[in-house]
């Protein structure tokens, strides 16, 4: 299993939007586990090797967007939770609030490629099994953010 600062196995030719999921994922790892300023963090992670190929505009918006939105973002999953958020592990919270973050927020990423980056990072970085937990409630989530584009691409008419 690896750990959230561990360089993933797969890293052919990854986007910059892909790479800076990860950025997000590994600051919002750190962040939970060293709550305070998330400008700590973020200095931090931009200082890692790698962190220039990244899309830093939806690093920002990701690391800064789900540690001000926590909340706001908890809420919208805890009902397709099957136990409280303080049970999750920190790397499955944070796949969970930047796939909850981008179907909210970022229209411009389908639902299917939010739910999808998510269950990569997650097969990535987080347990054995944890990729599936992911898939399961953004998918569940999914149709309550992005009613329409849901409903187009499940009745097949997209």
């Amino acid at each position: 299993m690896s750990t959230v600062t561990d360089t993933p196995k797969r890293d052919r030719a990854k986007s910059s939007r892909r790479r800076a999921r990860e950025f997000a994922l590994q600051g919002l790892y750190e962040w939970q586990l060293n709550p305070g300023e998330s400008s700590q963090v973020d200095a931090h992670i931009r200082e890692l090797e790698e962190f220039s190929k990244s899309d830093r505009a939806h690093y920002d918006a990701l690391l800064h967007g789900c540690i001000e939105q926590r909340a706001a973002l908890d809420g919208a999953l805890l009902q397709f939770l099957d136990r409280p958020v303080a049970e999750l592990s920190p790397v499955e919270h944070a796949v969970l609030w930047i796939g909850a973050y981008e179907l909210t927020h970022c229209l411009d990423v389908p639902y299917k490629v939010a739910i999808n980056e998510a269950v990569e990072l997650a097969k990535s970085f987080g347990g054995t099994d944890g990729h599936k937990y992911v898939n399961g409630v953004l998918d569940h989530l999914a149709p309550s953010l992005r009613p329409d584009e849901v409903k187009a691409i499940r009745s097949g008419s997209r």
